[in-house]
């Protein structure tokens, strides 16, 4: 690959990375509810495969973020997708809650490679609105992930055991693998700075004031769909009593809605200005808090609308919020993508907390979920808004 126009296609490939974490966990979705049943264990504690998975997920993209920046992409991805390899066999062969859990530990940690490296070769190959672009492309072909992953679950636990579910995540990390090793290296100019002092880039991410409140902003905008995967399943399956294939369905429909909203995102933004998208995706979220408050309990289809609502809503604001987040800062783009998604995962895991406890309403606190952290950000957008227009008045 010579050239931009060359590299752009590997698309497919960061699409596929960067949907690692939907696949890690949405595949074990319809799964939870039989395995609490099996090991004689309350939903708070099984949930720990996948809440367990998102905080190490997180904490490992601190690591491989700057370490990227200081020896290349192409080698922190070789041993993080290897890594996750190996992990995935050792889950499939855990015999109890407490092996999985661990395992899921160690699948996590070689998982974190994917995702924030995949945003920083983003960033190293296109820049302006033809990552904004990119972006939305990805977020299209990464939005298959959710939508077939979980009905993949279904269907093998149709007709083998979880454990499979395991093994097809490790071949989807062969893909990955052999797609990287076919890639030449992205970073153009790697970080001078010494391995001892790489993680200081982040004291510098942390003072740049634009970027730490885009990154707030913006994360808490997706807290409503983590809170959905990991309460999902026992919603549908538990509450209202659908089978782990009907729940799959559901659940890509779900899935669906946000891939429809990043569609959506890159027809417009060829038209209009892509805060207006992400303006009106911040306030799409608050309304499908509403309808779930509302009309939530009556039955699955009355929950999966205002659902799939707040899931469009995220899918037409998140590329362009990426893009936004990106553009506040010029150099160290890993650690800036690493920050930016484990900011993601971290409050993504507490909204799974919450929604895991029991004897508690999930729709309800689903729908409480929402409608807050839709109304903050909202707010919180217009604000930011009104400051960029008096600067520029100003100047």
């Amino acid at each position: 690959m010579k050239n931009y126009g060359e590299l752009k296609t590997i698309v497919p490939l960061l699409a596929l990375l960067t949907a690692f974490p939907a696949f890690s966990t949405d595949m074990i979705l319809p799964a939870i509810p039989s395995l609490a049943a099996l090991w004689n264990k309350p939903l708070s504690v099984v949930n720990l495969i996948l809440i367990a998975f998102f905080v190490t997920y997180a904490f490992c993209l601190l690591f491989y973020g700057p370490v990227s920046d200081r020896y290349g992409r192409r080698r922190p991805l070789i041993i993080g997708i290897s890594l996750y390899i190996f992990a995935s066999m050792l889950c499939a062969a855990a015999d109890g809650a407490t092996t999985l859990i661990v395992f899921r530990i160690l699948q996590a940690a070689g998982a974190a490679a994917s995702a924030s490296l995949s945003m920083a070769m983003t960033k190293d190959i296109f820049s302006g609105k033809e990552r904004e672009r990119i972006l939305a492309y990805i977020a299209i072909i990464m939005a298959l992930a959710p939508m077939f992953a979980p009905i993949m679950g279904g269907w093998i636990l149709a007709y083998l055991s979880w454990h499979w579910i395991f093994f097809a995540q490790g071949m989807m990390g062969m893909i990955g693998l052999l797609g990287v090793l076919r890639t030449p290296e992205t970073l153009k100019e790697a970080s001078d700075t010494p391995l001892s002092k790489v993680m200081h880039s982040y004291g510098d991410l942390l003072r740049n004031k634009s970027y730490v409140i885009m990154v707030l902003v913006m994360s808490v905008s997706l807290l409503p769909l983590y809170s959905f995967i990991a309460g999902s399943s026992a919603l549908y399956i538990n509450g209202f009593g659908l089978s782990e294939q009907n729940f799959s369905y559901l659940f890509a429909f779900n899935a669906l809605a946000l891939m429809a909203g990043s569609i959506s995102c890159l027809k417009l933004t060829q038209r209009m200005d892509s805060k207006y998208l992400m303006t009106a995706g911040f306030a799409g979220i608050v309304l499908g808090g509403i309808l779930i408050l509302v009309i939530g309990h009556r039955g699955p289809w009355s929950f999966a609308i205002p659902m799939a609502m707040i899931t469009y809503s995220i899918g037409i604001s998140r590329p362009p919020s990426n893009h936004l987040v990106l553009e506040q800062v010029r150099k160290d783009a890993g650690s800036a993508s690493s920050l930016l998604i484990f900011t993601y995962f971290t409050l993504g895991a507490v909204g799974m907390w919450m929604v895991s406890q029991d004897r508690i309403d999930r729709i309800q606190i689903l729908g409480i979920i929402a409608l807050s952290c839709g109304a903050l950000v909202l707010v919180a957008w217009m604000l930011l808004q009104r400051k960029d227009i008096s600067r520029s008045r100003r100047n």
